[in-house]
């Protein structure tokens, strides 16, 4: 539910045209949507569910995403924890169901919230938000150090281009970042995108919950960003043991993924890439 990308006028300047005397012409432009989205989350009963986090995302697979934030920050385990997930009226007119109402089985927690987890977040930076990593540094149920997943160097770099062939909305706004899961052969499991980094690996984690999936043992992610802390901490809760990323990592990522016994891939471009944790995974 929901528009990915949007149409706008703009006025498009050519300075080579304009050194032939042409001037600048205005034409239609498609823009990635980001709206925000707020998941409220508690028990069975009447009333409402109370907020817990509100995400500025990309409208579509907003099931996904919310079950999927909810399991990579540790809220959730399984989707058995879910009793029900439904997309509900919000107060905007008109009406755009930018609200998620998660019920939780009976018997799990509802999640507390105080201010050093504040978990408003923006489409750039899901952790930016909240007050310390170890606010949000949370353990995964899933050993993937144990993993034995092994991927050739070669299937590696050809990633890349197989997730870039399924970023439809990539192709129409150039504003959309992907998270692709691919087995250990190379075939793309699913993908999803979104205008936040977080929210496509989430929308992806939640598919994968939602499918009953997890762990996802024996699978790696690609992204087709950068791979930062959040990125690294959502794949593990998820028991992903290759993190692939077509740009840089950063150190908190590294170390983490080497806490978490993770393969981390940086630069992932072409016929080159670093691996930063972990490279017994990838063969040669």
């Amino acid at each position: 539910m929901g528009r990915a990308t949007d149409r706008r006028g703009v006025l498009r300047i050519d300075l080579d045209a304009a050194a032939d005397g042409r001037g600048p012409v205005r034409r239609p432009d498609s823009l990635a949507v980001e709206e925000p989205l707020e998941i409220r989350v508690g028990p069975a009963g009447p009333g409402r569910r109370r907020p817990l986090a509100v995400t500025m995302r990309t409208p579509g697979d907003d099931l996904d995403l919310a079950i999927g934030f909810l399991l990579t920050e540790g809220l959730i385990r399984s989707t058995d924890d879910v009793q029900t997930a439904q997309l509900c009226a919000g107060a905007e007119t008109p009406n755009t169901y930018n609200v998620v109402d998660v019920v939780l089985a009976p018997g799990v927690p509802e999640p507390t919230t105080d201010p050093s987890r504040n978990f408003y977040t923006t489409s750039s930076c899901g952790v930016c938000g909240k007050a310390s990593i170890d606010a949000v540094r949370t353990r995964s149920l899933f050993p993937v150090a144990a993993d034995p997943l092994t991927v050739p160097a070669a299937l590696l770099a050809e990633l890349p281009d197989r997730l870039r062939a399924g970023q439809r909305g990539f192709d129409r706004t150039g504003g959309l970042h992907a998270a692709g899961l691919f087995t250990p052969t190379g075939e793309l499991v699913v993908l999803r995108e979104d205008v936040g980094r977080h929210n496509a690996v989430d929308k992806v984690i939640g598919w994968a919950v939602r499918e009953r999936r997890l762990p996802l043992a024996g699978h790696l992610l690609l992204v087709s960003g950068r791979a930062s802390f959040e990125l690294t901490q959502k794949a593990w809760m998820a028991g992903v043991p290759l993190l692939a990323a077509v740009s840089a990592p950063s150190t908190l990522a590294a170390e983490l993924a080497d806490e978490a016994g993770m393969t981390l891939v940086g630069f992932l471009r072409g016929n080159t890439m670093n691996v930063y944790a972990r490279p017994e995974r990838v063969t040669i």
